[in-house]
């Protein structure tokens, strides 16, 4: 894998783009890009300094690795330009929905066999903290897997999950991020009530949030554990807790997911 190209330069391409080129794993100058775009594309090569395609063709033809990361309704309109110009190619697909079987079914009234990975990213790749859900079902040689896995790695976590766990897994990881958001303007905006100034009031909750799951994923301690080691009996934070109880914490958290997956 020496060049690599992105179908898609939304926020989520972006912030793989910053991050592999950071990682040193791959030269800014092997990668190529293609949005719709074209000014906005201009942009960010000369922020980047990869190379902006002014064609989907452009793009495919350059590499053999291939990064789908445009909106996912614009898939079948992609492969209907460029399906019969991907045989041979690796496809990493981080569009929501297109998995392996999606693409299989898409691809095969073109006759080709690229090799396909489907990856689910959430937005903390763009700081190196992200989570990254390698789909089980795959078509990729070894050690293209190996390699791809390892360029994901430099950005955060990286997990295989069976394919009929990819939707639970995703809506963790991936809406996550929006309900721990809300978690800490939450507790900013109780800190903002009681006389703090707004900004440091979101640096306070948020190192604090960091650190406490930092805690738990290096000692890999039980989270009860860990919050009983906060209270004190008849101290603040146990009654701290207790409200939450009786607010329904835990059943909001649940509800979320239950939400997500029901439809």
């Amino acid at each position: 894998m020496n060049k690599i190209s992105f179908i898609g330069m939304g926020n989520m391409a972006q912030a793989l783009v910053a991050g592999f080129i950071k990682s040193q794993k791959i030269k800014a100058s092997d990668i190529f890009a293609y949005a719709p775009n074209q000014e906005k594309l201009s942009t960010n090569s000369q922020k980047f300094g990869f190379t902006a395609c002014k064609t989907l063709k452009e793009a495919v033809q350059n590499t053999d690795t291939i990064f789908i990361a445009c909106k996912p309704y614009h898939i079948d309109s992609v492969l209907g330009e460029i399906g019969r110009d991907l045989e041979d190619k690796v496809l990493i697909s981080i569009a929501l929905g297109w998995n392996f079987h999606a693409y299989e079914k898409a691809l095969s009234a073109y006759t080709v066999k690229p090799r396909i990975q489907f990856v689910m990213p959430n937005t903390p790749a763009t700081v190196s903290e992200g989570v990254f859900l390698f789909e089980k079902s795959n078509s990729l040689k070894q050690e293209e897997r190996a390699e791809i896995w390892e360029l994901f790695s430099t950005l955060g976590l990286v997990e295989e999950i069976a394919d009929n766990l990819m939707p639970i897994a995703g809506a963790i990881s991936g809406c996550g991020p929006a309900f721990v958001d809300l978690f800490i303007e939450s507790y900013a905006d109780a800190a903002v009530k009681y006389g703090l100034p707004r900004e440091l009031s979101y640096r306070l909750v948020s190192q604090t949030l960091l650190g406490s799951a930092k805690l738990q994923k290096e000692t890999e301690e039980h989270p009860a554990v860990l919050k009983d080691k906060v209270c004190s009996p008849g101290g603040s934070t146990i009654r701290g807790v207790t409200a939450l109880e009786e607010a329904g914490f835990r059943n909001a958290c649940i509800k979320s997911i239950d939400c997500i997956m029901s439809k």
